[in-house]
């Protein structure tokens, strides 16, 4: 197929446009072309790029016929975040692309009833961006209802590789959390550490969207993208500890105090995970695209240490990550 990939050199699509062109696809990879993609290989040698703004060229009313004109037989969207971009861009490829795959987000549940998480439970999304995306995603389910037109939403976790900072045991990005726990130093972690997150390594997210291309049955529906099992922040800690022949010397506190310990920029982050505290079920991703997940949470998040301590943005020590 030719294959548009919208967002190709970022997290996902460093790993998702090689197993492209080993599958033989043509991919045709749409970017701002302001950063070279995340994952260098020599398949992107063979795509062809093509550099776009869509933020300006959908205020335009320009981008959906600018995609339309590649002439697809598929299109991936890893970068909408509007019910109305994605609305421009069905309008313009409905009739001139197979399909179209989206990627959305698992915080379109918001808060949980039951554990783990299926994809037809009771949704309770809240924020701009699990409001927008689920948005989005009942877009594309009437679509397919109404016309047809095959569409299919595949729902990441906390994509989490090397590359860039991941959720961390605190439910943050801070990089000295790392440091705390391979010194034994003491890490507090917001009320009894027993919230959840729920992390996925790139590749893993690459595998179900190649997946979902050659699945009929994947035509309508919506998938959890994630590792098998959800993490709860304290275990999530003593684990990563354990990595460095340290036991986790953990406090906790309420949010609110724990909040006056951290920055601002570091409590929304915990808040934005753990008031969600995902843990969402693959059984469907499984039954019907026949996804098996590479790496577990703690596989993907070592992978990403590893490359912060590589690039020199953690300061361990002696103290390495276990491959």
């Amino acid at each position: 197929m030719r294959v548009v990939v919208i967002g190709a050199t970022g997290h996902v699509g460093g790993y998702l446009v090689p197993r492209l062109v080993a599958a033989g696809h043509e991919v045709v990879a749409i970017s701002r072309g302001v950063r070279s993609p995340y994952r260098t290989h020599p398949a992107w040698q063979q795509v062809r790029r093509i550099t776009a703004d869509r933020h300006a060229e959908d205020a335009a009313g320009t981008f959906a016929g600018r995609i339309a004109d590649l002439r697809p037989d598929a299109v991936v969207d890893m970068v909408c975040f509007t019910p109305d971009s994605a609305r421009q861009l069905l309008d313009g490829i409905r009739g001139r692309a197979g399909m179209l795959l989206h990627c959305g987000t698992i915080w379109v549940h918001g808060t949980a009833v039951e554990v783990p998480v299926t994809e037809d439970a009771v949704r309770r999304p809240f924020g701009d961006y699990g409001t927008g995306k689920a948005a989005i995603e009942e877009l594309l389910a009437r679509e397919f209802r109404e016309s047809g037109f095959r569409s299919t939403v595949l729902h990441p976790g906390h994509i989490s590789g090397p590359g860039w900072a991941v959720v961390n045991p605190a439910g943050n990005f801070s990089l000295e959390v790392w440091e705390q726990l391979a010194a034994g130093e003491p890490l507090t972690l917001p009320n009894f550490g027993l919230e959840t997150v729920h992390h996925v390594h790139p590749d893993d997210v690459a595998q179900a969207f190649a997946l979902a291309l050659r699945s009929p049955s994947a035509a309508g529906e919506s998938f959890h993208i994630v590792s098998e099992r959800a993490l709860t922040l304290r275990g999530f800690a003593e684990a990563v500890a354990g990595w460095f022949g340290r036991t986790a010397d953990l406090r906790f506190l309420p949010f609110e105090q724990f909040r006056r310990q951290t920055t601002p920029e570091q409590a929304a982050a915990t808040w934005e995970h753990i008031s969600r505290s995902p843990s969402m079920s693959i059984a469907k991703a499984r039954r019907l695209l026949g996804y098996a997940p590479r790496y577990t949470s703690l596989q993907a998040v070592a992978e990403a240490v590893r490359w912060l301590q590589s690039d020199g943005q953690l300061h361990l020590g002696a103290a390495e990550v276990p491959v």
